[in-house]
């Protein structure tokens, strides 16, 4: 019977979760690894050799390092709660003009819960993964706080985590750099695991091409949206489009559109199939409404509540104030905030600490 208990250790193959697992064993964990086949790349019409997390070299990767140090390994498949939760939203969100985040979806609803499913059925009393957070506990309650390695943090994502599913949480990594996990595994005896490159695609989109994506899973998408307007601030009509959905606020390359000076995409109407254009200028906002909030750190919103505000995974934030008692939330920013994409994730920072995070649902000129 290990000292600290059971864990079941979500394990990729790559060398973040690996280390994670020899990093429990060695202190006194009983660590079962598995891995999860989330999906096929034989039905993704994708024309790129498979990469990522379920490919057959990850999980053979992941049970070599199993057996090779004495813990039990499997894999799970759930394809069919992740085509459900993740691929399904991902196309609804593409096709209703907003720019949807699946790794936050995949972490809300499909590992942390499916992992929790598992861990109950072989007994385990953790789940622990790889990612470069830390978890915290104040007042009764879970939370997640930036990892050392800013440029390593995964905070960002980990905003929609259930407070049942933290408690019962492991992240290791949070407290350290990721070189030092590279050299960890060298130390392991893993020197290819250690030179292993990271995969920043959607995983299931290895070619990086939404768009050819979109056409393959929806039938004759190209031919309903394509000619739509492509129009000016004011409103007058610049030129057509190749269909709504395969645009994104922000974007500048591949619009199509001579104006002989830099124009981008500032909004996107998929009730009248228009993409509005803009410059540079046009893209800064005041404010934003964000919806199906999830909070960490506090239980509610119980008064205005002043944070650092987050609209995408690389932005080093914004100070800004959360309105309470909005519907959906008001979220104000001292300076305006450029390219805020609707079906991003907005999460909110005190310090280090997550307070909580939800989808943006518009962004707000006032």
């Amino acid at each position: 019977m290990s000292k600290h208990g059971r864990v079941l250790v979500a394990m990729s193959g790559g060398v973040d979760s690996t280390v994670t697992a020899l990093m429990l064993h060695d202190q006194g964990y009983e660590v079962v690894g598995v891995t999860m086949k989330t999906w096929d790349y034989a039905t993704s019409g994708s024309s790129k050799k498979e990469t990522g997390c379920c490919n057959l070299d990850s999980f053979n990767d992941a049970r070599a390092a199993a057996v090779q140090h004495g813990f039990p390994h499997y894999i799970i498949d759930i394809r069919e709660e992740f085509g459900h939760f993740v691929i399904d939203n991902f196309i609804e969100e593409y096709l209703a003009g907003r720019t949807p985040n699946p790794c936050v979806l995949c972490n809300t609803h499909i590992k942390w819960e499916a992992l929790l499913r598992r861990a109950d059925a072989l007994h385990c009393d953790y789940i622990a993964t790889g990612h470069y957070v830390n978890l915290k506990q104040e007042n009764g309650r879970y939370f997640v706080s930036k990892g050392i390695d800013e440029n390593k943090d995964q905070s960002y994502v980990m905003w929609g985590l259930s407070q049942a599913c933290l408690s019962r949480t492991l992240f290791p990594l949070g407290k350290y750099r990721k070189a030092e996990i590279r050299e960890m595994a060298l130390s392991y005896g893993y020197p290819e695991l250690a030179r292993k490159s990271e995969s920043y695609e959607i995983c299931f989109i290895p070619d990086n091409d939404y768009r050819g994506f979109l056409k393959r899973k929806v039938q004759d998408l190209e031919n309903r949206t394509r000619g739509g307007k492509f129009v000016w601030q004011d409103g007058s009509e610049v030129g057509t489009h190749e269909g709504y959905p395969f645009y994104t606020v922000g974007q500048r390359k591949g619009l199509g559109v001579a104006m002989g000076k830099p124009v981008y995409v500032t909004d996107i109407l998929p009730e009248t199939n228009t993409v509005v254009l803009g410059e540079e200028q046009d893209l800064y906002r005041p404010a934003m409404e964000v919806y199906k909030l999830n909070w960490l750190k506090y239980p509610d919103l119980p008064k205005d509540l002043r944070a650092t505000i987050k609209v995408r995974y690389r932005d080093p934030g914004t100070p800004g104030i959360l309105h309470a008692n909005t519907d959906p939330l008001l979220v104000r920013f001292d300076k305006p905030v450029k390219g805020i994409a609707p079906g991003q994730s907005a999460v909110f920072y005190e310090g280090n600490d997550v307070i909580g995070g939800g989808i943006i649902l518009k962004s707000l000129k006032l």
